[in-house]
């Protein structure tokens, strides 16, 4: 198995047969996972650098695991105290670490197109771990593959996104590999965190949060990302977690189980209540298992291609 891709950039634009390739692999993995000894050769001898410009817990744990349970050398970089802050390109630094015989870079950062730049300056494969307010492609893979395990079916599947998908780039690889294996795509929100051009995707908007769930088999409960705001969207934190906050009360009144997913990190009894998220709606933890296991399958793919 190999992908005909050098990159992984996003998931706009990766086939159905691609993404069944991947979920293929990520199903090997797991069972790798299972296994006493957790780890297998297949890329030993491979170097891979994480360049990770922004924080990041589960993500950057789950590449460097990854890569470390196919037996990759890894070296893990940030921003903070680096020759970035002493006025260093970003060009300069990605193509200085490559000079160090690397053959792989996955690389998160604030600015949308990052990754995009760097598979036009460096020869190694870069592989996007989230990009701005772009996309997230592995977190959407790993959202997807959750979702499959689950249901077997991801094509008919109605899955609505709720929360912030303005500044979500999870909630755009999510759009895209879903439409791509025929799902049925809402979104939920105020109308200040939805981005003007979103119908343009296909999805369908529902302001009304009771009325979203009504309409869905399963919903990815995004966080608000203040982080990324210039101005403030909705009055309080507390008036959005009465219209938009998933709790026990909103779930059991729909007289039907509906799957919970949340990339994280989670901002309890804001957008999910602490009991949902750890009850037995809740697919969270399945979520971060198998982002490990997704995270390998990419690698090993795009890592062992001969044509690259």
């Amino acid at each position: 198995m190999s992908l005909k891709r050098k990159h992984l950039l996003g998931l706009e634009g990766v086939s159905k047969e691609e993404i069944f390739e991947i979920f293929e692999a990520a199903q090997s993995m797991k069972e790798i996972l299972q296994r006493p000894i957790k780890k297998v050769p297949t890329l030993q001898g491979v170097t891979i650098a994480n360049l990770f410009f922004e924080n990041s817990t589960r993500t950057r744990l789950s590449f460097d695991l990854a890569a470390r349970r196919l037996s990759a050398d890894v070296i893990n970089f940030t921003s903070s105290g680096s020759s970035i802050s002493k006025g260093e390109t970003l060009k300069d630094t990605a193509r200085n670490i490559e000079a160090m015989k690397i053959d792989a870079v996955v690389v998160r950062h604030h600015a949308s197109g990052v990754p995009k730049f760097l598979s036009e300056v460096l020869k190694s494969n870069i592989i996007n771990a989230g990009d701005g307010a772009h996309e997230h492609p592995t977190q959407g893979l790993l959202d997807i593959f959750t979702l499959k395990e689950k249901f077997g079916e991801i094509k008919g599947l109605r899955v609505c996104l709720i929360g912030d998908i303005a500044h979500s780039r999870v909630a755009r690889s999510n759009i895209e590999g879903l439409k791509t294996l025929g799902a049925e795509i809402s979104i939920c929100g105020p109308a200040t965190l939805l981005p003007r051009e979103i119908e343009s995707l296909g999805v369908k908007i529902f302001y009304n949060l009771d009325e979203a769930l009504k309409n869905a088999d399963a919903i990815n409960v995004l966080r608000i990302q203040q982080e990324r705001m210039e101005s403030e969207r909705f009055p309080t934190l507390r008036e959005y977690q009465h219209l938009f906050g998933i709790t026990n009360e909103r779930l059991t009144k729909l007289n039907k189980k509906i799957i919970v997913l949340h990339p994280g990190p989670i901002n309890r009894d804001v957008e999910i209540s602490a009991d949902v998220a750890d009850g037995e709606h809740s697919l969270i933890l399945d979520q971060v298992e198998n982002g490990v296991a997704i995270r390998m399958a990419v690698l090993f793919l795009i890592c062992t291609n001969k044509q690259n």
